[in-house]
């Protein structure tokens, strides 16, 4: 009997505990869903350029939070509120993240072509310039073949002058 008392009050917690997720009121000063965007936007370049180039941004002094926060003139229990907000609406969230991770894409693909480009143009050089070095390398043989054909005089076969000798 004990038992069956103890179940039905471990239920009994579980139920009452377990009433559902709260949802968070909405800030007064939330952020719209556009600016959202475009902070979400910008703070996943700058964590993508923490990651590449972490040091770089230590020493030149670039803190990206304070950066984003104030770029947004925003502060960090405003931008926390209104993510939480955002984030318990799961369908207006994913709609700003497809937003972002749209413009993401968008860029990506711009540095792609960009980047190409580049390639090419650095493959263009380095063809032209060696190119360049095999032509002068070429100039170089050339001048060589033609300087010792030149300043070198013919030798006479020894047997020609023999003959010359005998007959006198």
């Amino acid at each position: 009997m004990l038992k069956h008392i103890s179940v039905i009050l471990v239920l009994c917690f579980l139920v009452l505990a377990c009433h559902g997720p709260n949802r968070p009121k909405k800030p007064d000063n939330l952020i719209s869903k556009a600016q959202m965007s475009d902070l979400l936007y910008d703070l996943y370049l700058i964590n993508a350029a923490k990651g590449v180039n972490r040091k770089t941004l230590e020493t030149n002094g670039f803190d990206p939070e304070n950066y984003i926060l104030d770029k947004y003139n925003i502060d960090s229990i405003q931008f926390a509120d209104s993510n939480a907000y955002y984030t318990f609406d799961s369908e207006t969230y994913n709609e700003i993240v497809e937003t972002v991770k749209a413009r993401l894409q968008e860029n990506k693909k711009e540095f792609d072509l960009i980047k190409e480009k580049n390639s090419d143009s650095i493959k263009k050089r380095q063809d032209s310039i060696r190119n360049l070095r095999i032509k002068t390398k070429d100039k170089i043989k050339t001048k060589k073949r033609l300087d010792t054909v030149g300043s070198s005089k013919r030798p006479t076969p020894r047997g020609r002058l023999e003959i010359a000798d005998s007959l006198r």
